[in-house]
């Protein structure tokens, strides 16, 4: 009998491919055709949100109903509103400027990592965006989830199917190992991953060898600005710490504050529910926090805060919604400075704005690089000095840094998957939509029309040896001939001089025929054209009286081409002495 680990990986390898089998018909669906699905898909998980949110919190331990409820509702509805009029199928846009379409393509098979803090809302979240851009889903819950994420999933594929999509668009697995994840991401019909998770599990998917769409962590700073509204400002932190206990990535971690305002912010805390810490208390929580191995203890991750308090032995009043410990700086020796998921907030204290963003940068680059910051503040110059300085590609200003990232209290994109940049080692620093789901074929039409160069003539004049000269290289070799004996002749109706022989002269090379003298001056070495001059000797198609007078003198004929060209001296002198050869 086949052991579990075994039986996930055939599972993993058997969904994928039947999900890659009926993408092939739903990326033939047309616009009308998949809104329809993904409509019936929103409807349904409205209808089941509360029913999920329970199922999530009894088998996963973390988090509230009521808040859960709000994250599935935020998929079916918010999500959904953004996404449904989004053209995914045919020609999405044409450039009439730069005569460029823009043709939509469905990646393939989706391999989706749902987490085990947001199940059911990342669930729906992630099978919405990726049918609405024409993909089938195989999804792989975290093993402590996967009850009702395979209920999600089952929601959702019955509905899709109702509304005409083909059965297994949608699939789960059920038996949720590592090895069956590394399977999916790995497979040879996965198109895409889109990973939610911790950092080991993002590398891995990153490492995969498939296209990887992952996020990173968040450890979320909130700066508060003396020129804040001080009850608005902790009012917003401790809804977005305390929002489902603090399991959103994009959560509050740490509370960085003005020192002018310090004081009106620490009773605006204790009034509105939160517990601040005494040194002894701070460092009890601490060491709750932090395994001996240096990670988040688990046993803390979407605990109320009353549940985490009593872990650690501190007594705090019923009515407590968070924990605030003071801390002095950032690292390991500073428990409360990591990501917490939980409602718990590390809490410093600063001199001015300036310091006030180096202590943020230090908190994002602890763990939370590329992600989101907030910013309670009405100064406009130090909003910008802090969306220019931050290392986080989302700065919230007056508002809850958990929902506010989302895009549920601000106008980003909704989504569920937040990137983080090369800062967070992320291939992208948008909020994940159905847009990054999709590929792009691009029509261009020409607008600069090529301009080709002439052809070279290839018109040639055959040589004695039978080769080929063209009629451009002929011309040039009787300039040069017509200049150099131009030059050297200083009476035109003379015969030119013969030189006189030294007393013991050297012997002269052998010449070939017809082989023009040089008269008054040495040789001169041969140049490329004196070259090709010398290819031409039998035959010539230039005669100048120069040319006659030298033959007469040296007791030779003139060789000339059928289309030979002779001046009217030349013809004079040579025809009387009968110096032309006229070739065939």
């Amino acid at each position: 009998m086949l052991d579990k680990d075994l039986q996930s990986i055939q599972e993993a390898r058997t969904l994928v491919t039947q999900t890659a089998e009926v993408q092939k018909e739903f990326a033939k669906f047309s616009q009308e055709k998949i809104d329809a699905v993904v409509a019936a898909m929103a409807e349904a998980g409205r209808r089941e949100a509360e029913r999920l949110a329970r199922m999530a919190v009894e088998e996963t331990g973390y988090g509230n109903v009521e808040d859960k409820i709000c994250k599935n509702r935020f998929a079916t509805d918010i999500v959904y509103e953004y996404i449904k009029n989004i053209k995914t199928v045919g020609i999405l846009r044409e450039d009439a400027q730069n005569h460029v379409w823009e043709v939509a393509a469905p990646m393939g098979v989706v391999a989706a990592i749902i987490p085990t803090t947001n199940p059911t809302s990342t669930t729906i979240y992630k099978s919405l965006i990726a049918l609405k851009a024409g993909n089938g889903i195989v999804l792989s819950p975290h093993p402590n989830a996967v009850k009702c994420i395979n209920e999600s999933a089952r929601i959702l594929h019955e509905s899709a199917v109702a509304a005409g999509a083909p059965p297994n668009i949608i699939t789960c697995l059920s038996r949720a190992t590592l090895e069956a994840t590394q399977e999916l991401m790995k497979h040879r019909l996965t198109a895409i991953i889109l990973a939610t998770g911790g950092p080991g599990l993002v590398r891995a998917a990153y490492s995969s060898g498939r296209p990887a769409l992952g996020v990173g962590p968040g450890n979320v700073p909130a700066f508060i600005d003396r020129s804040a509204a001080v009850p608005k400002a902790v009012s917003d932190v401790l809804a977005g710490k305390t929002f489902d206990y603090g399991t959103l990535c994009s959560s509050e971690n740490a509370l960085v504050v003005d020192e002018p305002i310090h004081e009106q912010v620490t009773a605006e805390l204790k009034q509105q529910g939160a517990h601040i810490c005494s040194p002894s208390e701070t460092e009890a929580l601490g060491r709750l926090l932090v395994t001996p191995q240096g990670t988040l203890n688990t046993a803390v991750v979407g605990k109320s805060a009353l549940h985490i308090a009593a872990l650690a032995g501190i007594k705090v009043p019923k009515t407590t919604r968070a924990l605030v410990g003071p801390t002095e700086g950032v690292g390991k020796a500073f428990p409360l400075s990591l990501e917490k998921l939980s409602p718990i907030l590390a809490y410093y204290v600063v001199r001015d704005w300036q310091e006030g963003s180096r202590r943020c940068t230090e908190i994002l680059n602890y763990g939370g690089l590329g992600h989101s910051m907030v910013l309670h503040c009405q100064n406009r110059d130090v909003i910008k000095a802090f969306a220019l300085q931050q290392p986080a590609f989302r700065i919230l200003v007056n508002t809850l840094a958990s929902i506010g990232a989302v895009g549920y209290t601000t106008g980003l994109v909704p989504a569920m998957t937040l990137g983080c940049g090369s800062f967070g080692a992320n291939i992208t620093s948008d909020n994940i939509g159905p847009q990054h789901l999709l590929n792009l074929k691009r029509v261009a039409f020409e607008t600069r029309p090529y301009q080709q160069k002439a052809a070279p003539s290839a018109t040639t004049v055959p040589s004695a040896a039978g080769g080929g000269i063209s009629r451009e290289t002929i011309r040039e070799i009787v300039d040069e001939l017509i200049a150099r004996r131009t030059i050297k002749m200083k009476e035109p109706h003379s015969l030119p001089a013969r030189p006189t022989p030294p007393a013991s002269p050297p012997p002269a090379p052998p010449q070939s025929a017809g082989s023009p003298v040089e008269l008054k001056t040495p040789p001169e070495p041969p140049s490329a054209v004196t070259q090709a001059a010398k290819h031409l000797q039998a035959v010539v198609d230039f005669v100048s009286e120069y040319d006659v007078k030298t033959a007469l003198a040296q007791h030779r004929k003139i060789h000339l081409s059928v289309k030979a060209i002779i001046t009217p001296s030349a013809r004079e002198l040579g025809e009387a002495h009968q110096v032309f050869i006229r070739e065939a």
